[in-house]
Formats: C-alpha cells, sequence, structure tokens
C-alpha cells in the first residue's frame, strides 16, 4: 500500500509503517509501475525516504518529516532528494539520510529550500516547472501529465519568450505590469529570431499578437504552478490587462471554399504529388479529427464494421467519433502496407506519415486559401453541422467533445445517432470535395420554387 500525495506538501489517507514499507533497491524502484496517478513507495531501512513514480514514467527521490525537530504537532515537510537516473538508489539513501539528520537536529531543508525558491529567478522557475509542473489544468484530464508534443511546444514558448525578457528577474518581482510589459514586447517582435544551429538546422521564433496570447497562457501555468507550491502567492496574470483569446470564432470554410479545396486535392494528385498526404487531408475534412489522430491513425483503431474511429490516445483520452460514408470508403480504397500498424505509414522508417506539412501548403496555395490550416478543417465539420440543424450533443460527438468516459451501456444511445449525423454532414462536405456542392444547391432551390 502506498500513500497518495498531492505534491504541495499535504499526504492523503493513511501514515506510511514499517509493515507496508520495503527496503529500495534498484530492481524495487525499476519494478515500480505507475498507469493513472503518482504511487509513493517508502524506505523500511530508512524512515522518511521514498520515491516517487509519475504516469509519465519519472521517478523521484522524496524526503518525509517533520519540522522544528519532530513533534506530533510540527508541520509536515517533503522535500525532493533527486531524479532516478541523476542519482543511484545509495547516492540518493545517502543524500536523504543528511537532510533527514538535520531535520532531527531541528533544522527545516525544505522550509529553506522554499524560502529561497521565493527568491528564485523567473530561469529558474521554468526549469522548475519544466521537470515538475507540465500537467494538464482543465477538463477531465486534469492533473494527469501534458503529451510530450504538448510539452515541448509549451516549454519551448516559455524559453524563447519569457526567458529572454523576464528570465532575470527574481520571481517576487514580477507583477501585472511586468506581465502587461512582457505581452508587448513579445507583440512588437522583441523576441523573434531566425537561428541557425546546425546543418540544416534552425530555430525560427516568431513573434506578433498570436504568438503573445499563446505564451501568457502558458506563464499563466507556470504562475499557478508557484502558487500551488508557496513559491509566489498570486498569479500576476490574473490580473494584467492583456488578452489570453482573441474573442472571435474560428476560421472555417464555406461549402464554396471546400469545393476549391477539393479541386485543389484532385489537380495535385494529378500532379503527383504524394497521395497519403492527400489522403490524410481529405480525412481531415471529412472527420473534423485532429491533425495527428488521422496522420498517427492505426488499423485497430477503425471499425469499418461499425462506422468508428475508436482514438486510443486522443488529446482528451481514448475517445471514439463516428464516420461518415465518404470516410469509410476512402479508408477502403487504401492498401495496408504489410507490417505496418499504420494507416498511413512513413515512406521509411517504422513510425507514421509526417510529410504533410509542405503538401499543405501546396493545397491552400492552389486553392486561393491563405492562412488556412488543417485545424480549420475541423472547425469547418463542427459549423457545417451546426448550420445544417444538427444538435450540438451530436456534433459534440462527431468532433470528439464528449466525454469519451462514458459507460459502455449507453454507447448504442450516443454512437448511432452520431454516426447518422456525421454521414449527413460529411455528405455534405464530400460533395463539396468533389464539386457537387453548388448542383445540390441550385436543386434544393429549384424544388423549393416548385412547392
Amino acid at each position: 500500500m502506498v500513500t497518495n500525495f498531492d505534491g504541495v506538501g499535504r499526504s492523503k489517507g493513511r501514515e506510511m509503517t514499517k509493515e507496508n514499507a520495503v527496503r529500495l533497491t534498484k530492481k524495487v524502484v525499476d519494478g515500480i509501475v505507475s498507469n493513472d496517478e503518482r504511487r509513493f513507495v517508502w524506505d523500511s531501512e530508512l524512515s522518511g525516504f521514498g520515491v516517487r513514480a509519475d504516469p509519465s514514467g519519472s521517478k523521484t527521490f522524496i524526503i518525509r518529516y517533520r519540522a522544528n525537530g519532530g513533534g506530533r504537532n510540527a508541520p509536515k515537510r517533503f522535500q525532493t532528494v533527486g531524479r532516478y537516473g541523476n542519482l543511484t538508489v545509495d547516492e540518493a539513501r545517502k543524500k536523504a539520510k543528511i537532510l533527514l539528520g538535520a531535520a532531527a537536529k531541528g533544522e527545516d531543508p525544505a522550509g529553506e529550500l522554499q524560502t529561497k525558491r521565493r527568491e528564485m529567478l523567473m530561469a529558474e522557475l521554468i526549469g522548475l516547472y519544466d521537470e515538475e509542473g507540465c500537467v494538464v489544468q482543465r477538463g477531465i484530464r486534469q492533473g494527469e501529465p501534458m503529451k510530450p508534443r504538448t510539452k515541448a511546444y509549451t516549454i519551448a514558448r516559455l524559453r524563447h519568450h519569457v526567458v529572454p525578457l523576464l528570465g532575470r528577474k527574481r520571481v517576487s518581482e514580477v507583477g501585472a505590469g511586468e506581465i502587461e510589459r512582457f505581452v508587448r514586447d513579445v507583440t512588437n517582435g522583441k523576441t523573434a529570431k531566425d537561428e541557425k544551429i546546425g546543418f540544416r538546422k534552425r530555430i525560427i521564433v516568431r513573434g506578433g499578437e498570436g504568438a503573445a496570447r499563446k505564451v501568457v497562457k502558458d506563464l499563466s501555468a507556470v504562475f499557478s504552478f508557484a502558487v500551488r507550491r508557496k513559491i509566489v502567492s498570486s498569479n500576476p496574470c490574473d490580473i494584467a490587462a492583456v488578452k489570453k483569446s482573441d474573442n472571435r470564432r474560428d476560421r472555417y470554410l464555406t461549402l464554396e471554399e471546400v469545393s476549391r479545396l477539393g479541386k485543389a486535392f484532385d489537380a495535385l494528385e494529378l500532379e503527383g504529388v504524394n497521395a497519403k498526404a492527400l489522403n490524410i487531408a481529405r480525412l481531415w475534412a471529412l472527420t473534423g479529427c485532429r491533425r495527428d489522430e488521422i496522420a498517427a491513425l492505426r488499423w485497430n483503431e477503425v471499425s469499418f464494421e461499425h462506422g468508428l474511429l475508436v482514438l486510443d490516445d486522443s488529446k482528451t483520452g481514448k475517445s471514439i467519433r463516428p464516420l461518415g460514408a465518404a470516410a469509410i470508403v476512402l479508408l477502403r480504397g487504401i492498401t495496408r502496407k504489410p507490417g505496418s500498424d499504420f494507416v498511413f505509414p512513413a515512406e521509411r522508417g517504422d513510425g507514421h506519415f509526417q510529410g504533410t506539412k509542405g503538401v499543405w501548403t501546396r493545397v491552400v496555395a492552389k486553392a486561393e486559401l491563405p492562412g488556412v490550416t488543417p485545424h480549420t478543417l475541423r472547425h469547418t465539420m463542427g459549423s457545417t453541422a451546426v448550420s445544417y440543424g444538427e444538435g450540438l450533443p451530436l456534433t459534440g460527438a462527431i468532433l470528439g467533445h464528449a466525454n469519451a468516459r462514458s459507460t459502455a451501456i449507453y454507447a448504442h444511445v450516443q454512437h448511432d445517432p452520431s454516426r447518422r449525423a456525421a454521414n449527413r454532414i460529411s455528405g455534405k462536405i464530400a460533395e463539396a470535395l468533389a464539386g457537387r456542392s453548388e448542383m445540390s444547391d441550385q436543386n434544393e432551390q429549384s424544388d423549393a420554387h416548385e412547392h
């Protein structure tokens, strides 16, 4: 049995005892598995010494003690000793013994560390957030680690924008005024750069209003983390007069624009452009799925029998999406590559195809749709569904907004109507991709005139 711990100095559940502790060794630590939540395993040899295992797979040595030399009424303290891998079990035990010894003499290592952290630099806070703070803050995945790609983009934005402008300031010195100045500087391009770092490798950092909105949301999450760790008392981003969203609806395509997109797909296919990239883009339009939900799609996630995509690991966890007839026809026409689980396998290697970026640039240029992104097609599916009278619950099911953890007993209620809705709406988009939307509209107008 292990004690659950919320990471901010409070333990939940029963105290650990000698009976449910184990002597920590390399074999024991290697064997600790954490699936959905943090696990704590305590050492039976050195009281107060343990290891924390996170769902991400990382393992960290920690100590637990009571401040002021102990006593039932003394506050509990928890302190990180070091990462497993950077420290061996024996090295961590020696370091923990020194810290616990100091605590027994009346010192307060964690309290002193917390005091120092209040004076840490912003660059150091970003480093601590990278190590311990990158978790989802809202929604059904709240508290879970960020997806690796999400974390990589988040930390890159913080390091490229926050560290150059605020990195040398102490955390306690950054208030609402500094946040407002920071946003203005990023908006005006002060952090923009194009730097060559190696053969065919560059770091391109773009400033502007969009970049400022994204990074200030990241920075707000960093300060929320700092509040939870008692490094600061409040989040200055909460009261700063800055935009965290553009307050506008996202771009979506009209059916006439979808028709232009379809003609661009067909023209580029005749020019010999990679068929995988084009089919991925067509499925973005026909399903409303996110970029990598299609690009990294596996055959075992496609249920032709039930007309569904059963995605193992979407942005919101496991997700079930209905497929329209046009998407099913496209998928049935794809030849499976022997030895690969991916619907769109890489040209070389074992991964999935990742060459859509260059092809998409050609598609939007050919269709004369500047600024349109693959995510625009997701908004197009949603807006088309609502425009043609589909209810918000069915639209949410098509886009994967519905709670993926609903019990199986309701599956037939959710998926059958949503499949019919997906078929109706993807049918409209399929007609537009094929250039038939204008004819359909004319026929509808003719029928209305006759009646």
